[in-house]
């Protein structure tokens, strides 16, 4: 275990970003449409391809501000075994692992314990326990694999930091269609104070198009897993289709949600997520120009990117990678393009979340049979932005 760079107290601190004006790190590669190459390592990034200005979705943000990483990462903790998430509980980062099922707290010098252990998960390849949401009143909202599919739980906690507890889950929606990979899985309240729910197409394509399916859509509900009624097709929690596998929400200051996809074996994707909207899977994969879909404002091939967890500050962007083995930043302002860090330095990267004293963290997914483990792996670090 490392300790943190953090003091206890700062996690109570609010967010506080300083003028953006700092450059890049060496580590840094910027990409555009005619990206410059690395020499002393592989590209990881696809030229970005911009979508057509009539395809973009009204009201895309104009933003000129943007936050820069401004400093060199250190390990907050080392040791996991398969992270998926991470979220801060009035400011106590908790953890899920995907194949133990435990959901740890982290304590100011690194070190991790179990507050408990999400019961009848079923890990199976990409299946198991995935996002993390903490609630306006302190519940933990969780989604997992279980033997009939993918649900989303809801759970007290108690106790004080360093000895908090998991309570008994309240299953708020369950049945989501869930197989080996393609579970979706990221969870997340939105400025409006609702829940939005990823789910991929378990491998059903025809399913993401068909708006009765809790596959391969974005899902948004009340915090008692109640339909709003001003969700765009009444009665139903569909907030978008058309969707193949999306891990990634992140909403930009003047609301805008934008969401990461993982393609087939063309595009992945980083779209703006417009209620009622169709994104095409699996009749388009990314950037098409056909009438009736929403084209992805950036995409990228997936080996260098498999874009997983998002998190937005100040005007950027940062999205977490796992075959591109890349941490990407994204101005929101100019969404088109990215400037890629720390390629291939820390492995597979699962997801990106931002500290309450404004620190960036980013946990590594090595262990999770798919990766190449180092000492210490799994971790997650910490970076300073401006």
């Amino acid at each position: 275990m490392r300790h943190w760079v953090l003091s206890a107290a700062a996690f109570g601190t609010g967010l506080l970003l300083a003028g953006c004006t700092a450059t890049a790190p060496p580590s840094a590669q910027q990409t555009t449409s005619s990206p410059v190459p690395v020499p002393s390592a592989p590209a990881t990034s696809a030229p970005v391809t911009s979508a057509p200005a009539s395809s973009r979705p009204a009201g895309s943000p104009t933003r000129t501000a943007a936050a820069a990483i401004a400093g060199t990462p250190q390990a907050i903790t080392t040791g996991l075994q398969a992270p998926w998430s991470v979220v801060f509980r009035n400011g106590t980062p908790l953890v899920s692992e995907r194949n133990s099922a435990r959901i740890l707290e982290l304590s100011a010098d690194g070190s991790a314990r179990p507050i408990g252990t999400v019961e009848g998960v079923a890990d199976r390849g990409e299946a198991g326990l995935l996002g993390l949401a903490v609630g306006s009143g302190g519940d933990l909202y969780v989604y997992s694999t279980a033997a009939d599919g993918n649900r989303v739980q809801r759970f007290t906690v108690t106790g004080a930091p360093g000895s908090l507890s998991l309570g008994q889950p309240d299953t708020l929606l369950s049945g989501i269609p869930a197989a080996g990979n393609h579970d979706g899985g990221r969870i997340a309240f939105g400025p409006d104070g609702m829940l939005y729910v990823t789910t991929g197409d378990a491998g059903q394509r025809d399913s993401a198009q068909d708006r009765n399916s809790l596959a391969g859509k974005i899902l948004r509900m009340a915090p008692d897993g109640g339909v709003p009624d001003d969700n765009p097709f009444p009665g139903s929690l569909t907030y978008s289709y058309g969707h193949r596998n999306p891990q990634g929400l992140a909403w930009t200051d003047d609301g805008t949600l934008f969401a990461t996809e993982f393609g087939q074996n063309t595009w992945d994707e980083l779209n703006i997520i417009t209620p009622g909207a169709n994104y095409g899977w699996p009749t388009v994969e990314g950037i098409a120009g056909r009438e009736g879909f929403v084209d992805p404002v950036q995409q990228w091939q997936p080996g260098g990117a498999s874009p997983s967890g998002m998190a937005h500050a100040g005007g950027t962007l940062f999205i977490a990678n796992l075959r591109g083995q890349v941490l990407r930043s994204v101005p929101v302002s100019d969404p088109s393009n990215s400037t890629d860090h720390y390629s291939r330095e820390f492995g597979r990267i699962r997801d990106v979340a931002l500290s309450p004293d404004g620190q960036l963290w980013f946990l590594t997914n090595n262990t999770d049979g798919r990766g190449d483990p180092k000492p210490g792996d799994d971790q997650i670090l910490a970076v300073p932005l401006s």
